[in-house]
């Protein structure tokens, strides 16, 4: 039987249902709608606490988070739709959204506002006006609003709007009671849609005589008729493209109103739209709201430091360095730890003789043993910090100063947050770019990503290098790797025909964000790494062992000598070396281990232990990380971007291998 959570989180719990007070429809659809960080997540994970499910739209790589909630005997489902700025069709997120309000009519679109920028955010609650759809608007976040003076009064906004307004600190869970109240209130009676709220003389009879047009030659779009008549004048191509296929002679006239709005005002008519919502914005948000004058809160003088011109370059490392460090240590703390306990139970060397079940089993327990040892010593602790920085403001700023160094590469400051992800783990870094506006930019911040030195590139760093030769050499090998990251990224830039879009990113108000936020966050990222990456270790490990133990692997590190021991200098038996680890990069250092024993200089010199880290650095990205690209971006990409990573290994190590003996 399907079970539906209770109310939480600032709800009075219910005690019993009172039957009288249930309506006639038990069964609601909420979408929650707004700007990118007002809060609309949070009240999200408030309402619908674990259980959620977080996938993707149908044909879309834009990420869907559906969740649901028993609320006075009512079920509803609860929808969070991408947070944007606006329905044009200038990213998936938006088209998104507005197909779905459209096509999948919710029972309520509930439209959160950050209340410290209210004039902003009303931008797209006239937006969603426009689409004459049962709407209530949510003020969050106004805590932090009375911390910057700004008060606004309920009352009058719900009267200029002529929607349901209510004022809630979704963090604390206040006010949310009530929001879902007037929510199901609204759903109950669907024909209670906003009052239309005109704009000026000239725009807005020409918009009347559009939508009677469209409206006399029944369009069968499921839009409304005054919505799509502003987004014809807007010059919206994809409704255009829609209302050409059924009638042409709409766009004709819609053009000639165009020109005519055009010539008044001088400006693009898409332009006069945005300014027409702006001017009303503004007159709606300064007759609700109140500012009173007060000392200048911490946030604001901290945040001027991290935007400085000068000194942001310096927060930002400190940032960046700050989450590194963190993970590292910590990382390191636990992986030693649970290595300890989980070789108690059960060896998890190589194994390549005996029976082939004990080979399987040997190999499958290794694939387990290192996805725990991984996941949760340095995966968590990263994805918990990271959620922090996310969520507390810091990233934003990092992005931001970041820009201009990003777009060396062809990419904004925004692509920094799934760089940065990747070293934790390349598999979720690369599931992140979808938070870049175009399929380019997304391919091309994956095939950086594939250079960062993911946790399982450090621990082979660390073991070999940091401890056989110094921590120097450890550390020169990480900005060797950030010289590689530019070096590729601008051959890509060149061979990638587009161009780079601008950095549009919300700046939130810095704060100190919620812990329960924090770790759902860091559960569902950790969750979806789990299901991914787990059984391609537990399979690609009991193979390669399998593979050795048959004999398979033996004769194609002999057939790579030329290359291994003619090319980078290494021992003959490093072509099995990285052939495990394909698998997982410190596979390199395990395999390694189990032929010559703990003290590996018996086998390696310095130079060999140098160009040994380097390739495994930087050559054939893991199993778990193709089977990503493959999936988001298919065998093609995939392909390219796995023999860019061979290549540069290949060249980088041979030459770092004919160099440094002159150097050592």
């Amino acid at each position: 039987m399907e079970q539906w959570p209770m109310v939480k989180s600032g709800f009075q719990k219910e005690k019993e249902f009172d039957a009288s007070s249930s309506s006639s429809k038990d069964e609601f659809t909420i979408a929650l709608s707004g700007n990118a960080n007002v809060g609309k997540s949070v009240i999200f994970n408030q309402l619908t606490g674990s259980n959620q499910i977080v996938g993707n739209w149908p044909g879309k790589t834009v990420e869907k988070a559906q969740g649901k909630l028993y609320f006075q005997g009512q079920k509803i489902h609860v929808i969070d739709l991408p947070g944007i700025y606006s329905f044009s069709t200038f990213s998936m997120e938006e088209i998104v959204s507005r197909e779905y309000i459209a096509y999948e009519k919710p029972d309520v679109v509930i439209n959160v506002l950050d209340a410290s920028v209210l004039e902003r955010n009303l931008f797209f609650t006239l937006q969603l006006m426009e689409m004459e759809v049962p709407l209530v608007v949510c003020i969050n976040q106004v805590d932090i609003a009375r911390q910057k003076g700004i008060i606004i009064d309920e009352k009058k906004l719900e009267k200029a709007l002529g929607v349901p307004v209510v004022s809630t600190v979704a963090v604390r869970g206040e006010g949310l009671r009530k929001l879902i109240e007037k929510a199901v209130k609204a759903a109950e009676n669907p024909e209670n849609v906003p009052e239309i709220i005109k704009y000026g003389g000239e725009v807005e009879k020409r918009i009347q005589n559009l939508s009677e047009m469209i409206e006399s030659k029944k369009i069968s779009l499921k839009y409304s008729n005054r919505w799509m008549a502003i987004k014809i004048l807007e010059n919206d191509p994809e409704i255009i493209k829609n209302i050409k296929n059924e009638s042409p002679d709409i766009i004709s006239y819609a053009n000639q109103l165009a020109y005519q709005i055009e010539k008044i005002h001088q400006e693009p008519s898409f332009a006069v739209m945005a300014s027409e919502r702006y001017t009303l914005a503004n007159f709606i948000a300064s007759g609700a709201q109140v500012q009173t004058k007060i000392d200048i809160p911490f946030s604001e003088r901290l945040d001027k430091i991290l935007t400085h011109p000068v000194l942001g370059y310096f927060t930002s490392a400190l940032v960046i360095i700050g989450l590194l460090l963190w993970t590292f240590t910590i990382g390191d703390f636990l992986e030693g730890i649970l290595s300890n306990a989980f070789s108690f139970f059960q060896p998890v060397d190589p194994q390549f003789s005996g029976a082939i079940t004990a080979i399987l089993w040997n190999g499958a327990f290794g694939g387990i043993v290192a996805g725990v040892t991984l996941i949760i010593p340095f995966v968590i602790p990263f994805y918990l910090m990271l959620s922090y920085i996310e969520n507390s403001g810091l990233l934003t700023r990092v992005a931001f100063m970041m820009d201009s160094f990003m777009h060396k590469i062809g990419l904004h400051g925004k692509a920094l947050i799934p760089l940065i992800l990747g070293y934790g783990c390349n598999v979720p870094a690369i599931d992140s770019t979808r938070i870049l506006e175009t399929r380019r930019e997304r391919l091309l911040a994956a095939f950086a990503i594939t250079f960062a030195p993911c946790a399982a590139r450090t621990i082979l760093i660390l073991g070999l290098v940091a401890i056989f030769v110094n921590i120097w050499w450890a550390l020169a090998l990480y900005v060797l790797d950030l010289i590689i990251i530019v070096i590729m990224g601008r051959l890509a830039l060149k061979a990638t025909p587009g161009e780079s879009t601008g950095l549009i990113m919300e700046m939130h108000t810095l704060k100190l964000p919620s812990f329960s936020v924090i770790l759902k966050q860091t559960w569902a990222r950790t969750k979806s790494l789990i299901y991914l990456v787990f059984p391609i270790y537990i399979v690609g490990s009991a193979l390669i062992q399998a593979f050795y133990a048959m004999g398979v692997l033996e004769p194609v590190s002999n057939f790579m000598a030329p290359l291994t021991v003619g090319w980078l200098g290494l021992p003959a038996f490093a072509g099995v070396l990285l052939i495990v680890g394909a698998v997982r990069k410190e596979f390199i250092l395990l395999t390694l281990v189990s032929f010559v024993g703990t003290d590996l200089t018996l086998a390696l010199n310095t130079t060999q232990f140098i160009v040994l880290a380097i390739v495994g650095m930087l050559y054939l990205p893991c199993f778990s990380t193709i089977a990503i690209l493959i999936k988001e971006f298919g065998w093609k990409a995939a392909s390219l971007i796995t023999g860019a990573n061979f290549t540069t290994a290949l060249v980088v190590g041979g030459l770092f291998a004919h160099i440094l003996p002159y150097f050592l």
